[in-house]
């Protein structure tokens, strides 16, 4: 629950109907809250009123409201790597013929933003707009390789570590090793971590002070590519990593103004 008072708690139940990525039902709202059953009505009754939240009178649905995604789309556009990187994406995609990510670090997890896909489409979890675990997966784990130390130690103890595969780190000091070798390498892998069959390369884009703004990955199934043959793509992938952080800090993330966050 937050503790920011009415605007806070408002937030909270936005934020609870936004999570379920589908239209939602009071009943299924009100299990899952931590508010009142009048609180939680009365918080909806105003955000719909203020166009954040639609609701369907025929179904008796919840649903992010049209102002809202005016909302985000502002956000998006102001804050996100994808409208800078996009023709590079474009390009990097027609090359490789695989799948390719772009993510930034949002909260501890990672926050895909864009993606291409595969000359064949494969189904996996990480669509544009969704929040995946940064410990195990490429453009996760290449992300906190470079942060500063403080600030992964922040980040690592926000981790769950839940074990998604038989090849997921579970564990701070297992995944502190696996950072330690990616920092030197350069990129990361994801060695079927998160999704079984799903293997990637991962570069981080990085500013010329080394803050990082996100991460970069080519995606591929077992039955497709290996990860040797990913790795060979690493010194292309660095190249459209570095060019992606020219054209960032040029147009909208200098080093001079921004803290060193690791998003």
């Amino acid at each position: 629950m937050s503790g920011d008072g009415t605007v806070g708690k408002a937030l909270d139940v936005l934020d609870q109907v936004a999570a379920f990525g589908r239209p939602v039902r009071f009943g299924t709202l009100l299990a899952q809250s931590s508010y009142p059953k009048a609180t939680l009505y009365r918080f909806l009754q105003t955000l719909t009123s203020q166009g954040m939240l639609e609701y369907d009178a025929e179904h008796q649905t919840y649903s992010p409201g049209v102002r809202l995604v005016r909302l985000a789309h502002a956000a998006w556009t102001q804050s996100s790597l994808a409208p800078i990187a996009r023709p590079a994406l474009d390009r990097l995609s027609a090359e490789v013929g695989h799948t390719v990510h772009l993510a930034q670090l949002d909260n501890a997890q990672v926050l895909y933003v864009d993606k291409r896909n595969a000359t064949h489409p494969v189904e996996m979890f990480s669509d544009a707009g969704k929040v995946g675990p940064a410990y195990c997966t490429g453009v996760g784990k290449a992300m906190l390789a470079f942060l500063p130390e403080e600030e992964l130690e922040r980040v690592i103890r926000q981790q769950s570590f839940h074990r998604f595969t038989e090849y997921t780190l579970t564990t701070p000091a297992a995944l502190k090793a696996e950072l330690h070798k990616i920092r030197r390498r350069g990129y990361a892998f994801d060695r079927e971590e998160h999704e079984p069959g799903i293997i990637c390369i991962a570069h981080p884009v990085l500013t010329g002070q080394g803050r990082v703004l996100g991460a970069l990955s080519v995606t591929g199934t077992t039955e497709t590519i290996s990860l040797d043959a990913l790795e060979a793509l690493a010194p292309r992938l660095a190249g459209v990593a570095q060019a992606v952080a020219a054209d960032a800090q040029a147009w909208r993330f200098p080093d001079s103004t921004m803290q060193n966050t690791g998003t």
